[in-house]
């Protein structure tokens, strides 16, 4: 198991290291600077500014000095934030961020797992057919058109909760995570069904209900753990994936957390900010991403014994 841990780390470093370096160029690449959008000011103000940034030096020297401090793990200055660390942004928003991930996900699971469960013990039946067919239209429909017609419908039209917000409001913290967790619920769904189905049809299942046991215990007790399996594999890249894709559910709604900087960053060319933020949750995606391997492996029997050997 340690061995696979490790030549999984030893993948991911090759991977970051590729992510930083095309997002270091393509930013630069970008028309404009960091500092376009200001007032006009003397040439010897915007000298001074580029080289307090560094943004005097050549690029392959920018480049290399970038992952000096990254080794250190400094993400660099603000350009926008006077005074402010990338560090601190990302500390300051990454609380809220993984809190709205956390409830989206726990949407996902409670929805996705339930409607799955139920379809594989009734296929091809109308309670198989209602929940794959809703999960589909959950997969097709995207962040950016089911947050503003929640908005309309729950917040508007029927006045049940508020439309902006994140903990000022009671209720304001439903319609994010429902707008997030739609589409991971829908994938949950028909990742359950599949495992299940596969599960159930199975030698051991019908040996158990041969022997008389009631089917909730047949589906708990011996159908669960081997029919989610491919869920468990698909959680850390979800979670990763919410953290990463909250950026337009957390503009709709007006949340304050790491996604709003992300997304102003780009509008104000902060080229550290969008550097920072990309690295870690690059990272953050690698880590999750072995974690679920870790857990998938140790829940089938077979992987457990092959990564012994």
């Amino acid at each position: 198991m340690w061995r696979f841990i490790f030549g999984r780390l030893l993948q991911a470093v090759p991977v970051i290291f590729v992510v930083i370096t095309a997002t270091f160029f393509l930013v630069r690449a970008a028309p404009g600077g960091p500092f376009d959008a200001e007032k006009a000011v003397i040439p010897e103000v915007k000298a001074a500014l580029e080289r307090q940034y560094r943004l005097d030096l050549p690029l392959h020297e920018q480049y290399f000095a970038y992952l000096g401090d990254l080794m250190q793990g400094d993400l660099g200055p603000s350009f926008k934030y006077p005074g402010r660390s990338i560090n601190e942004l990302i500390e300051s928003g990454l609380p809220v961020t993984a809190e709205l991930g956390a409830y989206a996900l726990l949407i996902a699971l409670i929805i996705g797992g339930l409607s799955g469960i139920l379809a594989a013990l009734r296929p091809n039946t109308l309670q198989d057919y209602i929940p794959m067919s809703l999960a589909m239209i959950g997969i097709c429909m995207p962040t950016f058109l089911l947050g503003p017609l929640l908005v309309l419908l729950f917040g508007i039209e029927l006045d049940w909760l508020p439309v902006s917000g994140w903990g000022d409001i009671p209720g304001d913290k439903l319609m994010p995570s429902v707008t997030l967790g739609a589409a991971y619920a829908a994938y949950v769904a028909r990742l359950s069904r599949a495992g299940m189905l596969e599960v159930l049809s199975q030698d051991y299942i019908r040996t158990a209900r041969a022997k008389g046991l009631p089917e909730w215990q047949v589906v708990i007790k011996h159908g669960l753990r081997g029919g989610m399996l491919p869920v468990v594999a698909f959680l850390g890249p979800a979670f990763a994936g919410l953290l990463a894709g909250s950026f337009v559910v957390e503009t709709i709604f007006q949340i304050p957390g790491l996604g709003r900087f992300y997304v102003q960053a780009a509008f104000n060319r902060d080229y550290t900010m969008i550097l920072g933020t990309t690295v870690f949750l690059s990272t953050l995606i690698v880590l999750f991403n072995l974690l679920s391997d870790i857990v998938a492996a140790w829940l089938n029997p077979r992987l457990r014994a092959q990564l012994s050997e």
